[in-house]
């Protein structure tokens, strides 16, 4: 027989091994550091010029960045802080190097999200932030995941559970229940709100005093910050259904949404949703808070299957936040609607027969809105799995160089497409 204290047990011996492969993984201050990167990448694969021209650059300019000089001064390597002055200072035939964005405008976001495990939601996330860093962007990515892949990606592994989604989500339900209760009267009738009360439990965490800031945190990349999850984390689909109770016209899905608008327009250029496996609170709260939609799938029939189920209960998930908006005093009927709208295969192999027909499948049904760069399976793409880092931060030297440019070639594709479709969406979004 087993009950939760040997569960415990389990997971203390393998929190102790957790540790162990991050001293393998990670700097010995136990912290994910980020590498430098060589003059070849900065320039072919980073500013998409030829590699003499940056060189010429950087002769006729003793003001920028040096970079760190090899033993044997053939290359030179940057830090990511040093690429990005050299974006900011470099002009190639009186052009920028800087990347597009819409001005006075905030910062769009993007849900990946599917309810198949393994779709290779994290990956997707963790490399289309690494990919727009890359790229100049300022990225913020909110884990709504209990199982934190992507928070433990990013280098934070010791969160409390109050800086997570569901702090977001407990502050916001204080706060909006204050609000209510200080209204004098609810919709344009003049009927008065209910007055709600919500628990010591709830009220006592010190939650309603905590910043925006504080649910923020920096990661080894200068220009990527993270809302991070945690195991602990998982109960918030549980609290989430009793705060319903505390608070019937609370609308939970909303949350999140409200908790970004209060972030100044230009603190981020996108915002990206690594979603959990699942339609729930969380998932509900990162899909009605997004303006992009993309849902990665693997290219075989089950996971079709799946992604079709899923794309029908979101749908249904969806009608049915729209009426219980429309119930709410003053809240008015709301239709959820996405920007676009992409579905994105991954661990694709293009000499697979199946992979290919599902490819053809998944065109013939969504048509334009399949994504036309499937991300490839790899060797490097697997090796960066098992170290929790993405192609962009295994320095090539470790493999044969044209294994690492494959992988990174794929993924560079499918940001691309992701980019483009972004700054399209973008271009939308009302001020």
């Amino acid at each position: 027989m087993f009950n939760h204290s040997d569960l415990a047990k389990l997971q203390a011996q393998s929190l102790k091994m957790q540790g162990f492969i991050r001293q393998q993984t990670y700097s010995p201050e136990m912290e994910k550091t980020l590498r430098r990167f060589s003059s070849w990448e900065v320039a072919e694969l980073i500013f998409k010029m030829n590699p003499s021209t940056l060189r010429g650059k950087l002769a006729a300019d003793p003001s920028l960045p040096e970079g760190l000089v090899e033993e044997d001064g053939r290359q030179r390597w940057y830090t990511l802080e040093e690429i990005n002055e050299l974006r900011r200072k470099i002009k190639v035939k009186g052009k920028t190097l800087m990347p597009k964005r819409p001005a006075g405008k905030r910062a769009i976001r993007a849900a990946i999200a599917n309810f198949k495990g393994g779709a290779g939601k994290s990956t997707v996330a963790l490399h289309f932030a690494h990919a727009a860093a890359l790229d100049g962007y300022r990225v913020l990515c909110v884990d709504f995941d209990p199982q934190a892949t992507l928070s433990h990606s990013m280098g934070l592994s010791d969160v409390a559970e109050e800086f997570t989604v569901w702090g977001i989500m407990a502050r916001d339900l204080i706060r909006e229940t204050e609000r209510m209760n200080n209204a004098s009267a609810g919709a344009e009738s003049g009927t008065t709100l209910p007055r709600r009360s919500l628990p010591a439990a709830v009220t006592g965490m010190g939650l309603n005093d905590l910043r925006v800031s504080d649910f923020i945190k920096p990661t080894s990349w200068p220009s990527i910050d993270v809302v991070p999850s945690c195991a602990n984390a998982a109960f918030v689909e549980f609290a989430s259904a009793q705060y319903r109770h505390l608070n019937p016209e609370w609308s939970f899905f909303a949350a999140v949404d409200r908790y970004l608008d209060q972030l100044p327009d230009d603190a981020y250029d996108m915002i990206i949703f690594d979603c959990p496996p699942a339609i729930g609170y969380q998932s509900m709260n990162a899909v009605f808070a997004a303006d992009v939609l993309y849902i990665p799938s693997g290219p075989g029939y089950w996971e079709y299957d799946s992604t079709t189920s899923f794309i029908g209960q979101l749908s249904e998930a969806l009608e049915d936040l729209g009426r219980f908006r429309g119930r709410l005093p003053g809240g008015g009927d709301v239709d959820k609607a996405f920007l676009d709208l992409k579905f994105l295969l991954t661990r694709f192999e293009a000499n697979n027969d199946l992979h290919r027909a599902m490819q053809s499948a998944f065109g013939q049904v969504f048509k334009s809105h399949v994504a036309e760069h499937p991300i490839e399976m790899t060797r490097a793409v697997e090796q960066s799995g098992r170290f929790l880092s993405s192609v962009y931060e295994i320095d090539y030297r470790q493999m044969t160089r044209e294994t690492w440019r494959r992988a990174r070639a794929s993924f560079d594709r499918a940001y691309d497409e992701f980019r483009d479709t972004l700054t399209d969406a973008w271009e939308k979004l009302e001020d």
